[in-house]
């Protein structure tokens, strides 16, 4: 008769079969063979465990000698050899230099039709390397490079007041959203029918225009807005007088807003004499990214004017102060993340997305490139590395890009005038947040 195998287990990995037996992702075969190994380990019979768990004391006896000789490696099932492959690591890398560095004679991009006829493969495996690998010709994106010889020190700024704002003071993100357009279809709008999405004619009628000044209060969420027939300076001036109102006295103002020509006019500066709790906080040029009040002017415009039909101005004033109304009596902050990613990672960001997720705190902003998928060819090791240096070239660019905007930043002051007299910084007066 053949010798029992002890089993003893570590701590660790009694907590890693305990966690695989009843993970819901695990797979059946491997949970029994978990649930075995516990059972022998508890001091249970061959005999005992087989009839516990409905199998056959081979079986018992089978997994419970591969997890002594091999551990938990030994629980998981070898790779079969199945089918050969007829894709080579040589056809995989001729599809991604083709897809990088070639353009097809009669488009802009490749489809994977285009490429399955110019390597001689099928469009399925065309479509599986470029999966693999995170390739989508018929993707675009768009950037702005911002010139401003600040741009570093403004956005330390803003986003330190985002994730530290300093104490006994408000911080408020102020922008303005003009030229809303009444609009009213030239039909009435079809209703939601089942198997049928509402349905409203292409064209439309226009019925005026309205502007929107909105604070956001990064803090609670809450928003204070005002309508006006018009975009001016002076409708600037007396939506900071409605702030000023707002805001209790004994708090500091610190408003991050951009750089439109309405806030810097004179009797703007002048009102900022008057009022020295208020300081401005200017994003920098073509990075009005940065302030948070244009994600609440998406959420308006994807939840009430852009399916909206407003037969007058009055009619769209209406809607979106009653919109605004409801937003304030349940207001959800937006939370500025910044996801953390390793020095190797030949995924780490040069620049943030931005990613909005809610969640029951508020709305989360976060940044970062998501993972493509995980490589299913032999030779990915050597992508990896392409990527890398990739990644690496692109890092040492943007740093020394950053440099030379330094170096433009201590030059500045000799060819500048006198700073006027006026409480606009650019720098967050408390603690900073060093971005890496």
């Amino acid at each position: 008769m053949a010798q029992r195998v002890e089993v003893v287990l570590s701590d660790e990995e009694r907590e890693v079969l305990e966690r695989w037996a009843r993970r819901p992702k695990s797979s059946q075969a491997l949970a029994f063979r978990c649930r075995i190994v516990l059972a022998a380990a508890d001091g249970w019979s061959s005999t005992e465990i087989a009839a516990e768990l409905g199998t056959t004391g081979t079986t018992v006896g089978k997994w419970r000698g591969r997890f002594a000789r091999r551990g938990l490696d030994g629980l998981h099932d070898e790779p079969r050899p199945g089918k050969p492959r007829s894709i080579s690591d040589g056809d995989v890398e001729r599809v991604i230099v083709k897809t990088l560095e070639e353009q097809p004679a009669n488009a802009t991009h490749w489809s994977t039709r285009s490429m399955a006829s110019a390597t001689g493969m099928s469009q399925s495996a065309v479509s599986r390397i470029w999966r693999a690998f995170g390739l989508k010709p018929h993707q675009t994106e768009t950037f702005k490079l911002s010139p401003d010889p600040q741009f570093i020190d403004k956005v330390r700024d803003i986003v330190g007041l985002y994730l530290n704002p300093p104490e006994a003071a408000v911080v408020l993100c102020v922008d303005e959203k003009s030229q809303i357009q009444a609009l009213d279809r030239s039909a009435p709008v079809l209703p939601l029918m089942p198997g049928v999405p509402a349905r409203q004619t292409h064209d439309y009628v226009r019925n005026g225009t309205s502007n929107l000044y909105a604070a956001l209060d990064v803090a609670s969420g809450q928003v204070i807005a005002e309508m006006t027939p018009r975009h001016r300076a002076e409708e600037f001036r007396r939506f900071l007088n409605l702030i000023d109102a707002s805001v209790p006295a004994g708090l500091d103002v610190h408003v991050v807003l951009d750089n439109s020509s309405t806030h810097k006019t004179p009797s703007i500066q002048r009102w900022l004499v008057r009022h020295p709790r208020f300081t401005l906080h200017f994003t920098p040029t073509y990075s009005s990214w940065l302030n948070l009040v244009e994600r609440w002017f998406a959420e308006l415009t994807t939840k009430s004017i852009k399916r909206g039909a407003h037969r007058s101005v009055r009619d769209l004033v209406a809607s979106i102060r009653t919109w605004i109304t409801n937003w304030n009596d349940n207001p959800k902050p937006f939370v500025w993340h910044k996801r953390q990613a390793g020095r190797d990672d030949p995924h780490r960001p040069v620049a943030a997305r931005v990613r909005i997720a809610e969640t029951e705190r508020g709305v989360r902003v976060g940044g970062g490139l998501r993972p493509v998928h995980r490589n299913r060819f032999h030779g990915r090791k050597r992508l990896w590395r392409l990527r890398a240096v990739a990644a690496h070239v692109a890092e040492q660019e943007c740093a020394d890009d950053a440099e030379r905007r330094r170096r433009k930043q201590r030059r500045a002051p000799r060819d500048a005038g006198p700073a006027p007299a006026v409480p606009v910084r650019d720098r967050h007066v408390g603690s900073r947040l060093e971005l890496g």
